[in-house]
């Protein structure tokens, strides 16, 4: 790495804290001004996902982020690292939940090709980052507190994302390098068997998730797919379960559908740590890409 892209890296990890710092800075001055502890449970406020939502790693969930009740504001902030056969995606970012029922989070995903970068002429460890803006908002219902009722958390929600290779995305073939993605997500927690469910329907044009852009010159519509997860609490501060993510499939090359299997531990409310193991399968010119998934919160 040369010394002015080491630069523009550590530009880009202040960047983040600072954003993240701002996030968490302003939730703990609300804070302050209103009930300072919390009855949620922990782990019901989810970890966060590789793109800045609550939720769990590949997805989000209905849940607002963060700790804080309807009286409360609550915040976190988090680093995750997906370490495949090919490739690695670093993500940092932070969220602020209002009141329990607004969720506002920002993002940077930096995706790097490693040694396909220089396979694809690129050069060895070429990097594309996206910028994540989301915005999530509840509707009805409350996946914990709601035990007496089947109906379960039901939000919708939105991530604005925008990718700094443009020019070469469009290249590519490839038809814009921003675009947003709609989702409605369900969730459920069941208290009596300790078990969580998720339903997420996205509405996208993004390719892998926005870090090849979104859609083509031949294909530029947006799809409707599928994501899910379902987690088993063995106590209360830990946690396990599976998730599943559909993908679009806009690219000349095949886009696998993503899982993972995870455990996640949540020590106190201000710390959690997720592992994963996740099958990402083909990514551009290699396939069956798996590798392990890191993640660490912080926050109240």
């Amino acid at each position: 790495m040369t010394v002015t892209q080491g630069n523009k890296t550590r530009q880009r990890i202040l960047a983040i804290a600072a954003i993240g710092g701002s996030l968490l800075a302003c939730a703990a001055q609300a804070q302050t001004s209103s009930f300072t502890s919390s009855s949620k449970l922990l782990l019901t406020g989810g970890v966060t996902n590789i793109e800045g939502s609550a939720g769990g790693g590949l997805t989000p969930w209905a849940i607002i982020g963060g700790y804080g009740t309807r009286d409360q504001i609550g915040a976190n902030a988090f680093f995750t690292n997906v370490r495949a056969d090919d490739y690695e995606l670093r993500t940092g970012g932070a969220l602020v939940g209002l009141y329990d029922r607004v969720e506002l989070s920002f993002a940077q995903q930096k995706f790097d090709t490693k040694e396909v970068g220089g396979l694809l002429g690129l050069g060895n460890g070429f990097t594309f980052t996206q910028k994540v803006y989301g915005a999530k908002v509840k509707l009805f219902g409350d996946a914990v507190l709601e035990q007496d009722s089947l109906l379960p958390q039901v939000s919708i929600g939105f991530q604005r994302k925008e990718n700094d290779r443009g020019a070469l995305l469009r290249a590519l073939g490839i038809k814009s390098d921003k675009g947003t993605d709609f989702y409605v997500s369900a969730t459920k927690l069941y208290l009596a068997q300790s078990i969580l469910l998720n339903g997420t329907l996205r509405y996208t044009k993004a390719n892998q998730t926005g870090i090849l852009g979104f859609g083509t010159n031949a294909k530029d519509k947006y799809e409707a797919v599928f994501e899910g997860s379902a987690a088993l609490l063995l106590r209360k501060d830990l946690a396990v379960g599976v998730e599943f993510r559909q993908k679009p499939d806009n690219l000349p090359f095949k886009e696998d559908h993503w899982h993972d299997v995870f455990v996640a531990w949540a020590p106190t409310k201000n710390v959690s740590v997720t592992l994963a193991y996740a099958n990402l399968g083909n990514i551009v010119i290699k396939d069956k890409q798996k590798g392990t998934y890191l993640s660490l919160q912080v926050g109240f």
